[in-house]
């Protein structure tokens, strides 16, 4: 249960996380259980933390879809699966030419990290050594940090990965443990975990987070902020469930925009040195309060996402000018 209410409460806990003590689970579920007339202050509080380790600095990432649908898992929220109907392009991974491109064309949107993502349960030998060919060329022309999402890997693949350069691997753990069989079942929490670890151990740094709406409680997603806090992943993306018609979470509702920002400062709050990314759903979820989203967190994707469309690129720059927070320079 939420602990009681006292006066300035959420100013309380950020001087809390700040001095470097992590939130109880009651103060973790009072933020999601905030009154909406209190929404303001948890905002503020929450950006006093994300001040005080990025300043007003906003990250961007862009990605690619580098191979679309034929994917056998059965997640539940997922456009290109195997038990979607929904209308999705379908293709084979996209050769080293056209990655390229893609990082180029991140350079000039200004992102920092170029995610190259593709569907499938894990990378066959012949996708892990055409994803590290490309990355290496990436890496040899542009001033791009790469982040790959390519599935389950073993330690060898993370291996491989982590010798052409891949500087992040993204590998969400969605939801809590005891959740997850609701979501997916064709693989487990456990498998995502051994993915991380087999990250951690090659040297690339973890990159990790969940989607918001899939049916989990409040204290189901308080556990899975602490998951992730334990797994001590450097980046957390933070999605919003977009239901797509065809998928089996096709006729659920998304998390309102207050729900949405809610979330994003328990994750501040839980994760406060960590990046945190605004994902997928963002335009649909949080709709005309996206610009609140950034007191919370401290990067977000410019450009479509997989199977869905984000919002012009000119319209998060505008959005990050009128909050008066600056873009964060692109650097190794």
């Amino acid at each position: 249960m939420p602990e009681p209410v006292p006066a300035g409460r959420f100013e309380q806990l950020a001087d809390k996380v700040l001095a470097g003590e992590a939130p109880t689970r009651g103060e973790a579920l009072a933020v999601l259980a905030c009154d909406d007339d209190e929404l303001l202050a948890l905002l503020q509080a929450a950006f006093r933390v994300r001040r005080a380790h990025f300043g007003r600095r906003v990250k961007l990432n862009m990605l690619v879809n580098a191979k679309s649908g034929l994917c056998p898992e059965d997640c539940g929220y997922c456009s290109q699966s195997a038990v979607s109907t929904a209308p999705v392009e379908r293709y084979r991974l996209l050769d080293r030419e056209v990655l390229l491109a893609g990082a180029r064309e991140a350079a000039a949107r200004r992102a920092g990290t170029y995610c190259i993502v593709a569907s499938g349960r894990r990378p066959n030998p012949r996708e892990l050594r055409a994803v590290a060919e490309a990355v290496r060329a990436i890496k040899a022309e542009l001033p791009l940090k790469v982040c790959a999402c390519l599935g389950l890997l073993s330690e060898a693949d993370a291996a491989l990965l982590a010798e052409a350069g891949v500087d992040r691997y993204n590998h969400n753990l969605n939801t809590s443990s005891d959740h997850f069989a609701q979501v997916t079942t064709t693989h487990t929490y456990a498998d995502r975990l051994a993915t991380l670890e087999a990250v951690k151990a090659a040297g690339i740094s973890p990159c990790s987070g969940l989607i918001a709406g899939l049916g989990e409680t409040d204290e189901q997603l308080v556990d899975l902020a602490f998951a992730l806090r334990a797994l001590d992943a450097d980046s957390i993306p933070v999605n919003f469930l977009h239901a797509i018609d065809g998928t089996p979470f096709g006729g659920m509702p998304g998390p309102d925009p207050r729900r949405c920002l809610k979330v994003l400062a328990l994750m501040r709050f839980v994760c406060p040195t960590k990046e945190i990314r605004v994902a997928g759903g963002r335009e649909v979820n949080l709709a005309s309060l996206q610009p609140l989203a950034l007191f919370a967190a401290n990067a977000l994707f410019v450009g479509d996402y997989l199977t869905t469309a984000g919002q012009p690129p000119e319209a998060d720059y505008r959005m990050i000018e009128d909050l008066g927070f600056e873009i964060e320079a692109c650097a190794r």
